[in-house]
């Protein structure tokens, strides 16, 4: 990357990164959804699911009630693909970065 003398290279570090990390995760599932050429019956609930979850994270800290059944629903719906399943796990790993469920 170019940059300027005097110019800072912006880096989000803002950025939770558990954040960072479920959203790269849930926009590498979409797309590999996307592009699946098969068809299946809960096709739209994993997409619908997946869209809420993007809209969660794009607000910043979601709850993690909500994200663990958002992701139990997309992997209810998507997880006999098995073309899928590397993709479920990311999300799933980025999901446990909020910690565990309460008990």
């Amino acid at each position: 990357m170019l940059r300027s003398v005097g110019q800072r290279v912006v880096t989000g570090c803002d950025e939770d990164p558990r954040v960072v990390e479920l959203r790269a995760a849930v926009s590498r599932l979409r797309r590999d959804l996307a592009t699946h050429p098969a068809d299946f019956a809960d096709r739209v609930i994993a997409e619908d699911e997946l869209a809420a979850l993007d809209a969660m994270v794009a607000g910043g800290a979601p709850e993690t009630p909500r994200l663990r059944r958002s992701l139990l629903l997309v992997a209810g719906s998507i997880g006999s693909v098995s073309a899928l399943a590397v993709g479920l796990a990311r999300v799933r790993n980025a999901v446990d970065l909020f910690g565990e469920p309460p008990h």
